[in-house]
């Protein structure tokens, strides 16, 4: 088995595709998984991908926020897509990735379980999200796309910027970070 890149930049990436109008009419995905799940983000707000690294914590951090790395000289928050989601926190290991995303002038980065796929999909084929009454907010999903036998849930990165902005100011979810982090304390001692 071969070992993965540390980094994949795919910022100089051309996708195939069946002519200018397939690639004109369709928008390009990176999908990846958190559990058995998979996931898809717009692949032009992909800065790279990158290997699991630690971060440094950052104290009354919402519980979903690992702390932070220095991405080249620009300090980048890390989110754990799998804990904002309400599917408990990632315990990374060398197999998880970071997702280092831009939108505006902001960069963060997602932490996912793998990397799949590029899928390029027409807009018609994305349903929207049924009204479940789920706890997620639903600003971070665009729709959800079936392709053959697998659904995958678009994430829309400006509601999910705006939904991690509203949560860090959040009193429940510092709460939660700071039972987390009085937890970590209490078992380290």
């Amino acid at each position: 088995m071969q070992a993965k890149p540390a980094v994949q930049d795919f910022s100089g990436l051309s996708l195939g595709g069946s002519g200018a109008a397939a690639v004109e009419n369709s928008q390009q995905f990176i999908t990846f998984q958190l559990g058995a799940e998979e996931y898809g983000i717009d692949i032009m707000v992909v800065r790279e991908i990158k290997g699991w690294t630690a971060t440094t914590s950052i104290p009354n951090a919402p519980f979903h926020v690992r702390g932070v790395i220095n991405l080249r000289g620009v300090i980048v928050p890390i989110f754990d897509l799998r804990a904002f989601f309400g599917m408990g926190l990632t315990e990374p290991s060398k197999m998880h990735v970071v997702v280092i995303v831009n939108s505006g002038t902001r960069t963060i980065g997602l932490l996912v379980d793998a990397v799949s796929d590029i899928i390029s999909i027409a807009p018609d084929a994305v349903r929207p999200v049924p009204e479940m009454g789920l706890k997620t907010d639903d600003r971070v999903l665009d729709g959800l796309v079936a392709m053959g036998e697998r659904m995958v849930t678009l994430v829309s990165l400006d509601g999910l910027f705006a939904s991690l902005s509203a949560s860090a100011l959040d009193p429940r979810t510092l709460n939660a970070s700071t039972s987390k982090s009085g937890a970590d304390a209490s078992a380290a001692a």
